[in-house]
């Protein structure tokens, strides 16, 4: 939870169930670390700069690469004050930020994020249904945050063009240098110069 915010207990609870349903609906896919309530289980970075999101996905392969982190908000705490100080710090970060909204929450999600500059790879809205929660997909970027993009690699044609555009260029520096000069056969004589003399003997 924000050290900025105090939620009502109501809203508290609701926060930290769905926090608990994505954990078990992602378990199977990720190694899901969770930070319900004031609780800082499993952090992001270390020393000062470490952050604690609601949601922490790790590729359950060797190495545990960080794959997502994710915030769930409820109705009080779709803010700028809370988009500034958590938002825009997971954005940062190596992974892909996911924001879990309530539904009528979520064009002012969308326009704190928009006005803040703040990278969102996926927003989520939620409905509660009595002890049922829905989830529904309400943004994808198709953009990976600038943080996470690797350097392009040309592809196989380019890197065929570029090979045959050098072929060219090596050849015509292969015939502008010059061809290493016979050495003369022993006794300081040609072959062309000796072969006179050898037809005057046969005389």
């Amino acid at each position: 939870m924000s050290p900025i915010l105090v939620r009502p207990v109501r809203e508290q609870l609701e926060h930290d169930r769905i926090i608990r349903l994505l954990q078990a609906k992602n378990r199977r896919r990720y190694d899901v670390g969770i930070n319900p309530g004031m609780e800082q289980n499993v952090a992001v970075g270390a020393g000062a700069s470490a952050v604690f999101p609601d949601l922490v996905f790790h590729s359950p392969e060797r190495g545990r690469r960080l794959e997502t982190v994710a915030e769930v908000e409820t109705g009080e705490s779709v803010n700028h004050l809370e988009a500034l100080a958590e938002w825009a710090n997971f954005a940062k970060l190596r992974a892909a930020f996911h924001l879990y909204v309530p539904a009528h929450m979520v064009d002012v999600a969308r326009r704190l994020c928009e006005d803040n500059q703040i990278h969102v790879q996926e927003v989520w809205s939620y409905h509660l249904f009595g002890e049922e929660v829905r989830f529904t997909l309400v943004h994808r970027s198709r953009e990976l945050p600038p943080q996470s993009r690797a350097p392009s690699r040309p592809s196989g044609k380019a890197r065929q063009g570029a090979a045959a555009a050098t072929r060219p260029a090596a050849r015509a520096a292969k015939a502008a240098t010059p061809r290493p000069k016979a050495k003369p056969a022993k006794g300081g004589k040609s072959t062309a110069a000796r072969r006179p003399a050898r037809a005057q003997k046969r005389k």
